[in-house]
């Protein structure tokens, strides 16, 4: 009986799914929860495991196609069976000398003319040199065994495993200048993430107040407990986690950005899911981290870098990016100096880190160097008036700047 791969349910409210890509091919051995295809969820991409290990034998939807959850997108055989129906099939007699085809050779009739016959020789060798097939073919054909010659024309021996189309460039377009165009269907997480960022724009009074943080004193800290720091936890102490600190610090402060609108009601959190921007080659993903204000560094510094590793290998979970009660980004790991970032609905308010900088400032009437990061929060002015906004930024920047108050909540 051939196993069914089904498409599995990949989270509350998601129906259907698209086929990104098979990493697999019809007749591959596998093994036991091997990837077999990659999926795109209106959430996360997600890799297809096998069930069982054995042979991949049937792939009934391709890549690119958009299929309901439970639907049957292949068949595999199970070890078992496979290596069953290998040693149950019954062998195939040798074939006899006489058996094999002889190659055939025009003899003139004995009527013929010495002349006609030497006429028709140099007419077959001529012939026979145009048909001679190249090297190649006949090694394809000399090697081919008898069980293949009587089940299916030689020239199926030679044709391609079927591949995903993900995996074959697609054709060049012609603009209306003449010029070539590469035309990519969007997938299905891309799809999302602009239909969300659109209705975010559509549907909040969005605006954005900016702020400037100097980094001395983290970046000391870093310097001084890093090695310590990452002897006892295994980890390095980043820049994150200071982050994710100062705005719970905030939020507890200014509860408005921690909430949401729900109809005509405005629905305060009394716990903070703290969303964590990750930028990877198939979108953009934002991974929860749960109760952060239980965390220590040490632990938010881990749970950073394990999303961070599985947004980039694909193996997010949909609850993994279920929720969030506010998303800090991170242009500055690609060197952005400023920017406005969006919110991510049904949230109200977003902190946007930005690359540091040395820059000059004046400080006690004296102009000195310090490594700067401008930062932004975009949030939604239904609810969040200018006031709460600027002065929710100003306690980032404060905490920021003297990390100390992370640990005495002043």
């Amino acid at each position: 009986m051939p196993i069914e791969i089904k498409i599995p349910a990949v989270g509350e409210s998601i129906t259907e799914v698209q086929i990104n890509e098979w990493l697999k091919s019809e007749g591959d051995v596998v093994k036991q929860d091997e990837a077999l295809a990659v999926i795109d969820s209106e959430k996360a991409t997600l890799d297809l495991p096998a069930p069982n290990a054995g042979k991949l034998t049937k792939i009934l939807h391709q890549a690119g196609e958009t299929v309901d959850v439970g639907t049957v997108v292949a068949h595999m055989e199970a070890d078992g069976e496979a290596s069953k129906s290998k040693s149950e099939a019954p062998a195939k007699p040798e074939a006899k000398a006489a058996d094999k085809p002889k190659a055939k050779t025009e003899k003139p009739e004995p009527s013929e003319s010495k002349a006609e016959v030497k006429l028709a020789k140099e007419a077959g060798s001529e012939k026979s040199k145009e048909e001679k097939p190249e090297p190649a073919e006949v090694e394809k054909e000399n090697s081919s065994d008898d069980s293949e010659k009587e089940s299916a024309p030689a020239e199926k021996k030679s044709e391609p495993k079927p591949v995903s189309k993900t995996e074959t460039k697609p054709p060049a377009a012609k603009s209306s200048s003449g010029r070539e165009e590469e035309i990519v269907p969007m997938t299905m997480l891309r799809r999302t993430v602009a239909r969300h960022l659109v209705e975010a724009k559509q549907t909040m009074a969005m605006l954005t107040t900016f702020n400037e943080v100097d980094m001395s004193a983290v970046q000391t800290l870093r310097k001084e407990d890093q090695e310590a720091f990452e002897k006892r936890y295994q980890v390095k102490l980043g820049l994150m986690s200071f982050f994710v600190k100062a705005v719970i610090d905030a939020l507890k402060q200014f509860p408005q950005l921690n909430a949401e609108v729900r109809g005509n009601d405005i629905v305060y959190r009394n716990y903070f899911d703290i969303g964590v921007a990750i930028a990877t080659e198939r979108g953009l993903v934002v991974p929860v981290l749960r109760s952060a204000e239980r965390l220590s560094f040490a632990e938010l510094e881990k749970a950073i870098g394990d999303f961070a590793k599985r947004a980039r290998d694909g193996k997010l979970k949909p609850d993994d990016l279920e929720g969030g009660t506010f998303t800090v980004t991170n242009g500055g790991s690609f060197g952005s100096l400023l920017s406005t970032p969006i919110i991510n609905p049904p949230q109200t308010g977003i902190l946007g880190m930005h690359t540091i900088q040395e820059r000059p400032v004046a400080i006690q009437g004296q102009v000195v160097i310090r490594p700067m990061m401008y930062v932004a929060l975009t949030y939604d002015h239904r609810i969040v008036d200018g006031r709460e906004a600027v002065l929710f930024l100003r306690r980032v920047k404060e905490v920021i700047e003297t990390p100390s108050r992370m640990l005495i909540e002043v």
